[in-house]
Order: C-alpha cells, then structure tokens, then sequence
C-alpha cells in the first residue's frame, strides 16, 4: 500500500493530510540507555512500508531497518554502542559493531587487521566508529517526488598522517522503496593515501531463512579459501542455522548494466520481499559475500567494495591496492532496493 502516492510520489489527494510527516518523515532522537547512551539516529519512515535508522555518530551507518514490518538486518549481541566504546586493536572491532543494515568499513583498511609504515590497522578500519559532523535531515519536493534525506561529513585524520573527508548522502523518496547510498571522499591532505572502501551490507531473519535464495546474472565466482571451495556449488543457497559452521566467503565479479551498476539479490517467496543490493561497479569493481549460517550468527553479507577484505598488507602485496592522490575526490554510489513479491 503506498497511501496515496502516485507512481511520481505526490498525493492523489492532499486535502487528506495537514502536513506530508503523517506519511513520510525523519525523525532525530538521542539514545540514552547501556553503551548507546549519547547517540544520535535519524529514523527515516517512508510511507510505504520501508523503515530504517541513520547513525549519526556512526558514519551515518545504517542500523535496524524493516520493510512492511518485516526485518531486514542482522544484529548483534552488542547493539549499537557509542564509538566511544572502540577498540581499535586488532579484532576488537566486533566487541563495538552492531550489525545493521550497512556497515561502513575503511577508509585506510578494510578487511583483516593489517599494518604499513608506521601503523596497526585493526579488522575493517576507523570509519564505522567516527562521528559524522554538519548532520542534516531534508523532506521536501524534488519535482514530483518527496525526497527524505540525510547528510554528514566523516573525517579519518591525525597530525603527520592522512586527512580523508567522507562526505555522505543517504536518500529515499516517499512511495519508492530504495535507499540510495552516495560518498564522496576527499583528500585533503598533500601525500597520497590507500584507500579502501567496502560497505558490509548485513541481511538477517526473517529476510534470511532457508527459504531464501541468492540471484545474479550469469557471472564469475570464486572462493576465498578451501573452506569457501567446499560451497562453491551452492554459493547462492541460504541454509538453517547449522551448529558448529564455518563461514565462507566468495569474490563475484557481477556484470554491469547499461547504466554501470552491479547487482545482486535475495528473494524469500515465503515472505514475499525480495532485496536487491547494486553498486556503480566503476568504483566498487568488486562484491564480497559472506556467507555465515551458524547458531546465533546467522547473516549474509553482501558487500561492495573496491578491495577484496584481506587487509591492506595483502592488497598492496598483489598490486590492488587503490589510493587516492592530495586534492583527490572518489565518488561511490550504492543502492538498496525492496520489492514486494506478493
């Protein structure tokens, strides 16, 4: 149901409504309880069954998000601690992630915990627990459509080391369920930097269920390791949770369409939502899927991403590793998309 909205988003009837926030609306809060406490979300509710929650003051990662009721994203133990709970060492990433829909990873290391030059890269980089700075929410008419979005500025920088600027827009138009993901990242210092992007895109019960199923265009796989080799044949199935698994994790090389975009999807016709994850391939070349079906750790990752997540030693050693040169700006886009099967 899409409560009035024309196939271009604007009412059929607006004497129906004093104000467009009875249907679509950003709303700010401040989490005050356990490591949550002092930070800010933005839930985005756009009138036609899609709602999710914006982290501020996680790079504008997007946390729990449901779709007609139905939830989409994976969530952790942990919840969406402040970032002032990060440890940066190491694993000690996971004792601050709370899953969520995206999970921003980078921008210096991506992947596994790594070191170069002077420094220790702990497992997917800063970006995920750093604050975004000039926050702004936005509701209005953009031609025909209602446009809900948000923005912020990220800063991964120190003294005598890089200044990276992510500056990131997150957007959804009223009656249209898909979220639309763009960075644009600057580099403001005067050397170069690595840079390494992936957006850990996070699905979990109900969506995920053996009920569902991975689906692509005809396209190249290939495992991470002998573990990923033993399920390569059913690289697109989605298992029960199996006590005791191992998880596996695949490199797709997907083709682009006539517009330069990627895409991947999963589909549970028990629930009748299908979610479709694409990425403009120019920048983001590769999409990683991991594939964890265990007890209490159950999520399919679908990443896109401009590295493979085995660390930023490992890239630089098999010549991948990207950089963006001083004064430099690489934009990303990335969209995800809800279809009603029913």
């Amino acid at each position: 149901m899409n409560y009035g909205y024309s196939q271009q988003g604007k009412y059929f009837q607006s004497k129906h409504v004093a104000t467009q926030k009875q249907i679509a609306d950003i709303r700010r809060v401040l989490l005050d309880d356990g490591r949550e406490k002092g930070s800010r979300v933005a839930i985005v509710s756009n009138g036609s069954g899609l709602e999710f929650e914006v982290l501020l003051d996680r790079a504008l990662d997007i946390g729990r998000a449901s779709f007609r009721g139905v939830p989409l994203a994976f969530l952790t133990p942990v919840g969406f601690s402040h970032p002032s709970y990060y440890d940066p060492q190491g694993l000690g990433w996971l004792r601050n992630w709370g899953g969520g829909l995206l999970t921003g990873c980078g921008l210096r290391n991506a992947g596994s915990p790594s070191s170069a030059e002077d420094e220790e890269f702990g497992l997917h980089g800063r970006l995920s627990n750093t604050p975004a700075e000039n926050c702004a929410s936005s509701c209005k008419w953009i031609n025909d459509e209602y446009i809900l979005s948000i923005t912020g500025v990220a800063r991964q920088s120190r003294m005598f080391g890089e200044n990276l600027e992510l500056t990131r827009k997150i957007s959804v138009a009223a009656g249209k369920n898909e979220i639309l993901i763009e960075d644009s990242i600057e580099n403001c210092a005067s050397k170069p930097s690595p840079l390494m992007l992936l957006y850990h895109i996070n699905l979990g019960y109900p969506l995920l269920s053996e009920s569902s199923i991975l689906e692509a265009p005809e396209h190249k796989v290939v495992p991470r390791d002998d573990i990923a080799e033993t399920g390569i044949k059913d690289w697109h199935k989605c298992l029960p949770p199996t006590h005791g698994w191992e998880e596996q994790c695949f490199y797709h090389d997907l083709p682009e369409d006539q517009y330069g975009f990627a895409s991947i999807s999963m589909s549970n016709k028990e629930l009748g939502i299908k979610l479709t994850v694409s990425h403009r391939k120019n920048e983001l070349p590769n999409l990683i899927q991991w594939k964890q079906m265990g007890q209490g750790e159950y999520v399919m990752g679908l990443e896109p991403a401009n590295c493979h997540p085995e660390g930023l030693t490992k890239e630089r050693e098999k010549g991948s590793l990207k950089e963006i040169e001083p004064g430099e700006t690489v934009n990303t886009s990335v969209k995800i998309s809800l279809t009603d099967l029913s």
